[in-house]
């Protein structure tokens, strides 16, 4: 079994933030564990309120695990502030984690700011020591100071965060227009596309989560990042499809669908 570790925030509703990490790294075949930096006042129709963990019980929680149990591969979500950032930062190099996945969680879904202004600067220095990051369009244009256009500037947009020095970029192309969600890898100096067909659904709760951390999940479990990535990818498009109508706003993705078919449940979409 493989151990795999997020860093993030929660979420009572279930859909984001540690429990849709958790979800998937069981739907993946390997054990989750988590840190928590945040909880979160939240449902399905916006984020209402922040309450953060302070800094040294963040680390306090990473180091809590590493000094236990063999980690496998790590991902970070929601950190909202420079102290916290820069805490998990430190806490990753002492102890050398492996497969390090960044998600660069800025905005909610709703609209509400997940991360202040002046912790901008801190989330370049963590994304610097990914293995993967995988920011959304809007956040690859804050990250890189490319404005996003084409897939020209997407492309510019992707050498210059991996100039900040993570090892490999992944654009999510969630917010292109279009019939297909197309998301671009860059690994080793290439460019490499995923596309996928775009589902008709509202339902999108929790889909940066659930691929980073399916992506850190894989590189676990020893995938290359090119084949984490094209699982990742096949995965939360399945779980985009399969996704559940829960609540009055965006429901959540369907991280366990599979698993409850065969427990002979009914998945709704």
């Amino acid at each position: 079994m493989k151990n795999i570790l997020t860093i993030a925030g929660s979420d009572p509703s279930g859909g984001a933030g540690i429990q849709a990490d958790l979800k998937t790294m069981c739907a993946l075949g390997v054990y989750g564990m988590s840190a928590i930096t945040a909880v979160t006042v939240q449902n399905t129709q916006a984020v209402y309120d922040v309450q953060e963990i302070t800094a040294d019980i963040v680390a306090g929680q990473i180091t809590a695990v590493f000094d236990d149990i063999e980690v496998h591969a790590v991902k970070t979500g929601m950190v909202s502030s420079a102290p916290i950032i820069r805490a998990i930062r430190r806490s990753l190099l002492q102890y050398r984690a492996p497969n390090v996945v960044v998600d660069p969680v800025m905005v909610s879904k709703s609209g509400y700011k997940l991360l202040r202004d002046e912790a901008i600067a801190a989330v370049k220095e963590l994304v610097a020591i990914a293995d993967v990051t995988t920011p959304n369009i809007p956040e690859a244009e804050i990250l890189s100071g490319v404005p996003i256009t084409d897939d020209a500037s997407l492309e510019a947009a992707a050498r210059a965060i991996a100039a900040l020095g993570a090892k490999n970029v992944l654009i999510k192309g969630g917010h292109r227009f279009g019939d297909t969600a197309t998301d671009v890898l860059y690994c080793a100096g290439e460019f490499i596309r995923l596309p996928a067909a775009r589902v008709d659904t509202k339902n999108t709760h929790g889909t940066g989560c659930t691929l980073s951390a399916a992506i850190a999940s894989r590189l676990g479990l020893g995938d290359t990042v090119p084949d984490a990535v094209a699982y990742a990818k096949v995965y939360i498009s399945k779980a985009i499809a399969d996704s559940y109508d829960l609540g009055k706003g965006v429901g959540p993705v369907g991280h366990l669908a599979a698993l409850y078919r065969q427990a002979g449940m009914a998945v709704v979409a």
